[in-house]
């Protein structure tokens, strides 16, 4: 056995020694960024091989495979001391959070696009005081305060940053801490959203494929598109009158607040044809190499979602998203079985317990979550790990900024089931910009998301110069104190 491990032992040695003459030319090549030649550098001064190990006691090998954690942040004395926040403009309104602690290690985690980063700060009195790296007790203590969509956006954006946070205490990428990696690169899907015409549409799209390398696109399919054609809705008169069929906008009794069954909305043949129409012009000009997924029909009820579904069925589109509300399991599982198209939801559900009904009985073909709605890194993990053992595929939703991005990107680089990560600001040419890698990776080439093979944590820190230059005009400070959240106000348990 000792002659073996001497062997062993022997044959490290030789390993070690072409990986330091190969790290040594790296480090010399003029080509390598900067950022990569520090962090080679690191790496030959703090390493140790295998080889070094066979003649060290317990205690020795101990202390030289917790080397690596840094020392002035040592783990288990964490303990979070603040919570700030920055409002960015993007998708309208998208905070960032830090989570400080006593060691002078922070953690950022985003609030969901849209939502309130209220919905955050309200969570700080009951996690101040607790020790970061312990991730899923306090995910317990807070997620009663999560809820659909950007209702769970304070919740999923707190664990985001403790994340973020253990990494970097015990300095490895936070995809490790989640189980280890199945993929080096992460597939990105293009959102293309509505234009004002065919030809502009065309022209994003050419954007995304020809310069951008995008492999797969999305877009959208909306009945907004047939405002001004005339008999292309039954009563087509009346929702002209009510406005321009936008889901996102007017108060709560108008079509954009009214449930999908409920809006009495009928689209016509020559509606379906002209839909059709839009997502042929797509296909003739991209092929049928490129998966074409869609989005945002509107409002309007199973029957007609079917009819569109059939109309676009020569397509092999890669999925139909968010026909109707997540919710309605019984009408996902009747569209289903009725159209050969992938169906997909799931951008709006919070927590495995309630993706468990859709994928128990393949209500849909794949669940799309998103991690700032759904639960944070952990949550999405196990949501996909169930979806897998039920033979469902998962895609991931995202619109936020590089933060998001980056705690998706991790997720899914763990995750076996994952297809596709949604990219929502690839015409921002700003966005990439709010952020720099530790370890000198780009974040995205040709539209794959390079994973941060050994950056601890999320694997970025802000440009703070940047995202001032973005900040929200409705918000203007710049993680400013936040001391009227410190206290709990309330007594949160929710049983007797």
């Amino acid at each position: 056995m000792k002659s073996i491990l001497k062997q062993i032992a022997e044959s490290n040695k030789e390993l070690e020694k072409a990986e330091a003459a190969a790290t040594t030319a790296e480090i010399n090549n003029p080509r390598t960024h900067e950022n990569r030649r520090n962090f080679l550098k690191k790496t030959a001064i703090g390493g140790i091989a295998l080889s070094g190990f066979m003649g060290l006691s317990i205690e020795d090998t101990i202390a030289q495979t917790t080397s690596t954690v840094k020392r002035a942040s040592n783990p288990s004395a964490l303990k979070i001391t603040d919570m700030r926040y920055a409002l960015t403009t993007v998708l309208g309104g998208t905070a960032i959070i830090r989570i400080d602690t006593n060691q002078g290690i922070y953690g950022l985690g985003e609030v969901r696009d849209g939502a309130d980063a209220r919905y955050a700060l309200m969570l700080k009195s009951r996690i101040l005081g607790q020790n970061p790296c312990n991730v899923e007790m306090i995910f317990k203590i807070i997620k009663q305060f999560g809820g659909p969509a950007r209702q769970a956006g304070g919740v999923c954006g707190v664990e985001m940053a403790l994340w973020d946070l253990c990494g970097k205490a015990y300095n490895v990428p936070a995809w490790q801490l989640l189980g280890g990696r199945y993929r080096d690169k992460v597939r990105l899907y293009a959102d293309t959203p509505e234009s004002q015409s065919t030809e502009e549409q065309i022209k994003l799209i050419k954007y995304r494929t020809e310069e951008q390398g995008y492999t797969w696109l999305k877009m959208d399919v909306s009945i907004g598109e047939l405002r001004n054609t005339p008999g292309a809705l039954v009563n087509d008169k009346f929702w002209q009158n009510e406005g321009n069929l936008q889901q996102w906008q007017g108060n709560y009794m108008s079509y954009a607040n009214t449930q999908h069954p409920f809006t009495q909305v009928q689209i016509t043949d020559k509606g379906l044809d002209e839909l059709a129409k839009i997502v042929d012009n797509v296909r003739n000009l991209v092929g049928y190499g490129i998966p074409l997924s869609t989005d945002h029909y509107g409002h309007f009820d199973l029957n007609n979602g079917i009819r569109l579904g059939r109309a676009l069925e020569k397509y092999r589109l890669a999925w139909m998203e968010d026909i109707v509300s997540w919710e309605l399991t019984d009408q996902w599982k009747t569209m289903s079985d009725a159209l050969e198209t992938p169906m997909l939801t799931g951008e709006d559900i919070y927590l495995l317990k309630n993706f468990k009904p859709l994928i128990d009985i393949h209500a849909v073909d794949i669940i799309h979550p998103d991690l700032s709605s759904s639960g944070g890194l952990l949550e999405t993990k196990r949501i996909g790990d169930y979806a897998e053992e039920h033979g469902v595929a998962m895609a991931m939703h995202q619109a936020g900024t590089p933060v998001s991005f980056m705690a998706s990107v991790h997720c899914a680089a763990a995750t076996q089931n994952f297809l596709a990560l949604e990219h929502h600001s690839v015409d921002l040419t700003w966005w990439e910009n709010l952020v720099k890698t530790t370890d000198g990776r780009q974040l995205i080439t040709k539209g794959f998301a390079n994973v941060p093979l050994s950056a601890p944590g999320l694997g970025i820190e802000l440009n703070e110069d940047e995202v001032k230059r973005h900040l929200s005009p409705k918000d203007k400070s710049y993680f400013a104190p936040t001391t009227e959240w410190n206290d709990i106000r309330s007594h949160d348990r929710v049983f007797s």
